[in-house]
């Protein structure tokens, strides 16, 4: 059984590294049950900043909170058994079958050692069925392509059955289809999700809420409309962005280059 979705949030969180603060001050809050989108420019923060809500990174400042727990306080075990990480890219060369590599993400329920047992067996084997994996049970996980890998390792996320889930552009290596078969999954999950996600339309079409992140700093946060304003979209990504009405119920995002000369 799912654990119970969470509420995640962290309290001016800090963390340096090499004597740069590469994220600083953020205080967020990802509601239970949500789907908050982290999004801004390649080396705004968003992956250091989800390694720090998944308690793999300890701030340097600051707390981390699960409902209302500090996460750094929580038993290891504990917190496996209620959140999940998926990183961007995950190693090949692995000699394990995609059904023992899902089968993984159901560790923190079983005893030290202990075989699956036929529980486990059928989350596996449901988690692989929701992300169109299930074909590919027997085979070597280092023949996958890196869109089957990400599928996969999304698919051991799941039947760790968490409370919380955290992934990391899990868009990564997804055809367009896939893309947006795993946002309608994730919007219509019960489980609070955080994901640091590039394309800001499809941001604004499952995402509940927002954090704009740049510098390693909050800029904005909320409902897509009021983060992916054409001033905060200008300020952080460089680009004149123009809202225009579409077919769902949020706008769709127009963006243009400034006038003036290119940059490399």
């Amino acid at each position: 059984m799912n654990a119970h979705a969470a509420v995640l949030s962290a309290h001016e969180v800090t963390w340096t590294a090499g004597g740069r603060r590469l994220v600083e001050d953020v205080t967020l809050t990802a509601p239970a049950g949500g789907f908050t989108g982290l999004i801004g420019p390649n080396g705004s923060g968003k992956s250091t900043l989800l390694r720090l809500l998944a308690g793999l990174r300890r701030p340097s400042a600051g707390r981390v909170l699960m409902d209302g727990a500090d996460l750094a306080s929580l038993r290891r075990g504990d917190v496996a058994r209620r959140l999940s990480f998926t990183a961007q890219d995950v190693a090949s060369e692995v000699e394990l079958r995609v059904r023992d590599v899902v089968a993984l993400g159901r560790l923190p329920h079983r005893p030290r050692l202990a075989a699956p047992g036929p529980e486990d067996e059928r989350v596996a084997r449901e988690a692989m069925e929701r992300l169109g994996v299930a074909a590919l049970a027997d085979r070597s996980w280092p023949t996958l392509s890196g869109g089957e890998r990400q599928r996969v390792n999304i698919a051991r996320a799941l039947a760790q059955e968490p409370g919380v889930l955290l992934l990391d552009e899990p868009l990564n290596h997804l055809d367009v289809r896939h893309q947006l078969g795993l946002l309608e999954l994730l919007a219509a999950t019960s489980v609070t999700v955080v994901a640091a996600l590039h394309d800001l339309d499809l941001a604004a079409r499952y995402c509940g809420r927002l954090v704009l992140l740049d510098a390693g700093r909050v800029v904005a946060q909320g409902p897509p409309e009021e983060v992916l304003t054409p001033g905060n979209i200008e300020r952080v990504y460089g680009v004149r962005a123009t809202l225009v009405p579409g077919p769902f119920p949020r706008p769709h995002l127009r963006l243009d280059p400034l006038p003036g000369p290119a940059t490399a």
